[in-house]
């Protein structure tokens, strides 16, 4: 419930963009004709068989279908039930939409609120403005209590229509779908196994996901840790991207909020490999800057180091920082384009020692990595070896938990595909001598892939003590990402 610290230019601006109560009125009518249907189809099934059994049809083969057809009339039933309930729940929400709305303040009253304090601080040369001030402040405070207590009231109202919501009967066709898989030893599927209702997918936590392995609600989008996030393996909520940690990114691959573009760790960053705040362009550290490969702070131009500057910093070959290679570098040691951090390999790196593109985190190796010492690409948590994980020390796909070995799952220490609980054991996959590992026959603790021998590695056949991601790695105490490195803090390829 990040609501509850954000200011009122968040919530209020949260909830006067989009459809409003629109979509889901439009769901609670589908839910309501769908009831309808599968109610009269019940009547009338039930209807035709009892009559057809009653008088022209007797005998064993009568009595058989009788049988087999009174569960599947009360099925239909049950299911017109629960389909009228969440047509009833969906509008309950749809009115506490409305109702919170309402109390929230317009987003004009609060952006008049501050340009009007802007205006009464520049005015103030001699102090006559502090009673204005003050009771301008006041308001703005009146303005975040009431929009946080709207959202409470929003929140509340919601939850408690979401629980009013049962989970639909299992479908048991599936069961023989899946049998053969369940007798391998340590294998389970988790089926379609959602968690709440109105999912589209498996393996989800809570409801109104379009897409599967999600921990939150209202993710179009698969293995997502959060709420409201179109794309995938993000951590945070309303990124629309993959990969991402925080809130409200547009791109992927970031760390902080606000940011429009991939692979900055910071906040409201308009660009690639930024490594700060409030810069525009490519992989700028500091803040406020615009341009590519400057270091400070207010520079315009390309490859500056300092503050408030204007220019080209041919002499450092178009990068700022040390010893780097390449064009629109800041940071030190890296190779590349629009790097940022230190000791990377690539394009649009933030972070440090990542070979690949846009990795805002640490010892990768792949793209759009907002992790630590992941294998792959938008993956959100550390030590994953496969894509779009925003748990951590995962082997697959779109895993919101931790420890999996599998696809879809939102749980952890799991093995197979769309888990919601806590498997047994303690590491997932295959021959894996250690605890809180996933994948096969890796040795050590807290590691994921195909035969890594180490703690706190990801990747293929990786050796060494700690943080290690990618292929055939052998560093004595890691810190290395990218193709047979033979040494320790290296990335790239082939490093002796």
């Amino acid at each position: 419930m990040s609501f509850l610290v954000l200011p009122p230019e968040v919530n209020s601006l949260r909830m006067f963009i989009g459809a409003g109560s629109a979509p889901m009125l439009e769901a609670a009518a589908a839910w309501d004709g769908l009831a309808s249907e599968l109610a009269t189809a019940a009547s009338a099934f039930a209807s035709v068989t009892s009559g057809l059994t009653g008088q022209a049809w007797q005998g064993p083969a009568a009595a058989a279908m009788m049988s087999a057809a009174t569960p599947y009339a009360g099925f239909l039933s049950a299911a017109a039930a629960q389909a009228q309930n969440a047509a009833a729940q969906a509008q309950s929400v749809a009115a506490v939409f409305e109702s919170a709305l309402a109390a929230t303040v317009h987003p004009v009253a609060v952006d008049a609120n501050r340009s009007g304090l802007v205006s009464l601080v520049m005015s103030n040369l001699f102090g006559q403005n502090a009673p204005a001030i003050a009771a301008t402040e006041a308001e703005y405070e009146q303005m975040w209590a009431q929009d946080v207590a709207a959202m409470v009231d929003y929140h509340a109202g919601a939850s408690a229509a979401a629980e009013q919501i049962a989970s639909w009967p299992p479908l048991k066709a599936l069961d023989s779908i899946f049998g053969p898989l369940d007798s391998i030893p340590g294998l389970y599927v988790g089926g379609v196994g959602n968690l709440k209702l109105l999912t589209l997918g498996i393996g989800n936590q809570l409801a109104w996901n379009l897409g599967s392995g999600n921990n939150g609600q209202i993710n179009l989008g698969s293995g997502n840790l959060g709420d409201v996030n179109l794309g995938s393996g993000n951590f945070g909520f309303w990124n629309l991207g993959s990969g991402n940690i925080g809130n409200l990114n547009l791109g992927s691959g970031n760390i902080g909020g606000y940011n429009l573009g991939s692979g900055n760790n910071g906040s409201y960053n308009f660009g690639f490999g930024n490594n700060g705040g409030n810069n525009f362009g490519f992989g700028n550290l500091g803040s406020a800057n615009i341009g590519f490969g400057n270091t400070g702070t207010g520079n315009i131009g390309i490859g500056l180091t300092g503050d408030h500057q204007i220019g080209i910093n041919f002499a450092g070959g178009l990068n700022s920082g040390i010893g780097n290679i390449g064009f629109g570098n800041s940071g030190t040691g890296n190779i590349g384009f629009f790097n940022s951090g230190t000791g990377n390999i690539g394009i649009g790196n933030s972070g440090q020692f990542n070979s690949g593109i846009a990795n805002a985190g640490n010892f990768a190796t792949g793209l759009f990595n907002s992790g630590s010492t992941d294998t792959g690409v938008f993956n959100s948590g550390d030590y994953n070896t496969g894509a779009f994980n925003a748990g951590n020390y995962n082997t697959g796909f779109w895993n919101s938990g931790s420890v999996n070995t599998g696809v879809f799952n939102s749980g952890d220490l799991n093995t197979g595909v769309g888990h919601l609980f806590t498997g047994p054991g303690v590491s997932s996959g295959f021959g894996n001598a250690g605890a809180g590992s996933s994948g096969f026959g890796n040795t050590g603790d807290n590691a994921s892939g195909v035969g890594n021998t180490g703690d706190y590695v990801s990747g293929v056949f990786n050796s060494g003590l700690a943080a290690i991601s990618g292929v055939l790695n052998a560093a004595p105490a890691g810190f290395t990402s990218g193709v047979s490195n033979l040494r320790d803090l290296l990335t790239g390829f082939f490093g002796n």
